[in-house]
């Protein structure tokens, strides 16, 4: 973890794309702070994609169909939610000049987010950014039991049939463990991350790409 960048003045959302192609990202102290600091972890966070495992009770409430899910539909309503503090999450880390820059994202056709429905309200999701045959997830809320988890299960299935590779956490939680998150040293992932960067995957269908 590096310090607070002096030139986050400077920075774009192109030099943010090589930033994770280097595999380092930033993070702000709190919502409040307007400085941003590059992170480096020496364990990584790591989802293999091909033993992600779903949870009998979450596979349940994935078959009963409890929430409608789309994919960048509400992309500022995913963001600001997860910037915003809840009873169990009293500080977030996702500041003003964050929003900003995955929006720019957004817009650049490289960051995503993923919207979990219950009766038209937006009830969780999470986002992230693609590039190549990697995706780094960045962040997810929920206001109903599951939801998150539910977004979670379908950004895999994305992520598998469009041919993507590498699916980075950052960090490992005890609620990711349970899909089969994984850390993995530096020099590990790097090699994943470069070979990742090699596959020329699409997050978004041609049909869907069109109706954005």
């Amino acid at each position: 973890m590096s310090g607070v960048d002096d030139l986050m003045m400077e920075i774009t959302p192109e030099v943010l794309l090589k930033a994770y192609a280097c595999g380092i990202f930033p993070m702000a102290e709190s919502v409040d702070d307007p400085g941003l600091f590059w992170v480096e972890p020496e364990l990584r966070g790591n989802l293999p994609l091909d033993d992600f495992h779903i949870p009998k009770r979450l596979a349940r409430t994935i078959r009963q169909g409890v929430f409608d899910v789309t994919f960048n539909k509400a992309f500022d309503e995913v963001i600001a939610a997860c910037a915003a503090a809840t009873n169990e999450r009293q500080e977030t880390w996702i500041n003003k000049r964050i929003v900003d820059l995955y929006t720019a994202l957004h817009d650049m056709g490289h960051c995503h987010s993923v919207e979990c429905w219950q009766d038209n309200k937006l009830v969780g999701g999470l986002y992230g950014i693609s590039l190549g045959g990697a995706f780094f997830g960045e962040s997810m809320f929920s206001r109903a039991r599951d939801a998150s988890k539910v977004a979670l299960v379908h950004l895999v299935e994305r992520l598998k049939r469009q041919g993507f590779q590498l699916l980075d956490t950052q960090f490992n939680t005890e609620h990711l463990s349970q899909f089969g998150t994984i850390e993995i040293p530096k020099a590990e992932y790097e090699k994943l991350l470069d070979a990742a960067l090699l596959i020329d995957a699409e997050f978004l269908t041609s049909e869907e790409q069109n109706e954005c």
